[in-house]
């Protein structure tokens, strides 16, 4: 087979050879999911294509700005954008397969998780918000549907549907995200920075894990408004002292009094057998993602690519079949060489964090969102594709709504 330049890719007139489309996984409002394989490394990735018709202006343009987002990120615990290919009539959309589905459905199997077992997935969860807020996005939706499982368990935060970018000495005002979820100053339709929401989202997903239900809950959404502006909620006496300190310490009231995530990653509960490579601080993990490891490179020019092209697409953020080469074979690295639950405290792998070109999407979640003012179907809220439905036992929250 021919090998494309490495310096560059262009628009496709049809989805790239370097690709087999497999099976349907889902289909959405927008067009479908398929599996594919990658050829030159045998990978697995979920192709989502969207018709170009079907999209009008407001969504494509949330599509776009989904696309650019996920491109800033490179971490092993947010979903990864490989690329994006375009033609005249479909949108294709090359991310990271997610074949264990939703953390949402992994707790209404399970019921409440044990702690050993909760910890591991919020130390991953808060070090890929931590991730996302050093890149000024901030993520607005939290919550166990967007959050994907891998093979090994490990956490990818996805849909970035309802994101948006920091800017300092700015105010964000939408409301939006689920209401089980939502701040009480989201509800409250006040100004806020954007991190403070992402840690209330994160508290409440920690209390899903340990409970195996929502701290605030309520038939109808006014009185649920009510209960988490109120931010009292009932914790159960199997929780341990050092979890229930930590909830009770991140579902406060007042955005200004909230733990910060430097707060709850010195919390000793948080500590207990914290991975090495999540022990890394935000920023240093920043620094490394801009190095370039050295064995996955060679694996890369064994296929047939230039190194020194590689380096220089890879230095530059230039999104091609080498460095898309160079990405799937460091998140296979990763996946083979991690299994959360078993990683050691002390263990650190130095390759995950060694890329620097284009990354994270989404597969596919059900998304059930609140908008101000605007009340929407909720699949017309997300970009994201619906992989197909599967009986919820039961739901984590009411399902949609709008501010009152």
């Amino acid at each position: 087979m021919e090998k494309p330049s490495t310096r560059g890719s262009g628009c496709y007139e049809k989805i790239s050879p370097y690709y087999r489309l497999g099976k349907t996984l889902g289909i959405g409002s927008f067009g479908k999911v398929k599996l594919a394989q990658h050829v030159l490394t045998g990978h697995k990735v979920a192709v989502k294509i969207l018709n170009r018709q079907v999209l009008n202006d407001a969504e494509r343009e949330k599509v776009m700005r989904e696309i650019k987002i996920l491109r800033l990120f490179a971490h092993p615990h947010i979903i990864r954008l490989y690329e994006v290919i375009e033609t005249r009539s479909n949108i294709y959309v090359v991310m990271e397969y997610m074949n264990c589905g939703e953390l949402f459905y992994h707790i209404t199997e399970k019921g409440r998780l044990e702690e050993a077992e909760a910890r591991c997935f919020f130390q991953q969860i808060i070090c890929g918000v931590e991730f996302c807020h050093l890149n000024m996005v901030v993520h607005r939706d939290l919550k166990p549907e967007n959050l994907l499982l891998d093979s090994k368990r490990n956490v990818k935060i996805a849909d970035f549907g309802l994101s948006n970018v920091m800017r300092d000495g700015h105010f964000l005002k939408t409301s939006c995200g689920s209401p089980n979820y939502a701040a009480p100053e989201v509800i409250s339709g006040q100004l806020y920075a954007g991190p403070e929401v992402d840690i209330w989202s994160c508290g409440v997903i920690l209390y899903a894990l340990l409970c195996g239900r929502l701290p605030f809950d309520a038939d109808n959404f006014p009185l649920l408004y009510q209960k988490i502006k109120s931010g009292k909620c009932t914790l159960p006496s199997h929780l341990s002292v050092g979890a229930s300190d930590l909830i009770t310490r991140i579902l406060v009231v007042d955005p200004i009094k909230r733990m910060t995530i430097p707060e709850i990653r010195q919390h000793p509960w948080f500590q207990h057998h914290l991975p090495g490579y999540l022990a890394v601080p935000a920023i240093d993990v920043l620094q490394r993602v801009k190095q370039i490891d050295e064995g996955i490179l060679d694996e890369v020019v064994k296929i047939g690519f230039n190194r020194y092209e590689v380096i220089e697409c890879l230095q530059n953020k230039i999104q091609n079949e080498a460095t898309v080469t160079y990405q799937l074979l460091c998140d296979q690295q990763f996946r083979v060489s991690n299994d959360h639950l078993g990683a050691d405290p002390g263990e650190a792998s130095g390759s995950i964090y060694s890329s620097s070109n284009c990354i994270g999407p989404t597969t596919s979640v059900p998304v059930h969102s609140m908008q101000q003012n605007e009340y929407m179907n909720p699949k017309e809220i997300s970009p994201m594709l619906q992989f197909p439905s599967v009986e919820r036992k039961w739901a984590l929250g009411l399902q949609e709504g709008l501010l009152s």
